[in-house]
């Protein structure tokens, strides 16, 4: 039996901070990082989402990252940061497909009336959770997730946790970054420590 390639594939991707990192991701795997604040987890997922400047191949399918323009890339290679970015001061500018939006927002625990909000009324927790509605709305093939659920209380947590699972069940990847043991070992199958820039397997 031959096995299937990877969704994601990292070849010495470095850069000044940044040592150089190797791994694959198949579909339906979620791979967890942990480490201290600015150990450079950050970076990496910056570094394959082709935010940041840096070194090394990445491959999409089999497709290399140089072969597609910047924006394809980060269509289906989506970075969810701990705080998404919002470039409009009312919440319904951000989503493109109403329906699918408050669908996502139900299975996250989000209010519907939400989306006719401001960001500004928003909570810490609120603003991540559609942040994360955002991305995943986008079907994308890899999510790079920091620190997914740093700002929810449990229930919320296991709200995106399912949700999380179900977009993993679809063949999809995630690289997520976490400080919770308990939540990488509910979701992902391999783990990884980052000190100072560099990436080992985190066996315990």
């Amino acid at each position: 039996m031959v096995e299937a390639a990877p969704v994601l594939r990292l070849r010495g991707v470095y850069s000044q901070r940044l040592s150089p990192v190797s791994l694959d991701l198949a579909a339906g795997e979620c791979a967890a990082i942990a480490g201290p604040s600015g150990s450079g987890k950050s970076l990496l997922l910056r570094q394959v989402a082709d935010l940041d400047p840096g070194h090394g191949e990445v491959e999409l399918d089999g497709v290399r990252r140089s072969a597609m323009r910047g924006f394809e890339w980060r269509r289906k290679v989506v970075y969810c940061q701990a705080e998404a970015g919002w470039w409009d001061d009312h919440v319904a500018p951000h989503f493109t497909d109403r329906a699918q939006a408050q669908a996502l927002m139900q299975a996250l625990g989000l209010p519907a009336e939400k989306l006719d909000g401001l960001v500004h009324e928003l909570s810490t927790g609120e603003r991540q959770r559609l942040g994360l509605v955002r991305a995943l709305a986008q079907a994308p093939r890899v999510l790079l997730l920091d620190e997914p659920t740093a700002a929810l209380d449990q229930a919320a947590t296991g709200l995106v946790e399912a949700a999380l699972q179900r977009y993993l069940d679809g063949g999809a990847a995630i690289l997520m970054v976490t400080h919770s043991p308990e939540q990488a070992q509910r979701l992902a199958r391999r783990r990884w420590r980052m000190e100072a820039g560099r990436l080992e397997p985190l066996w315990t």
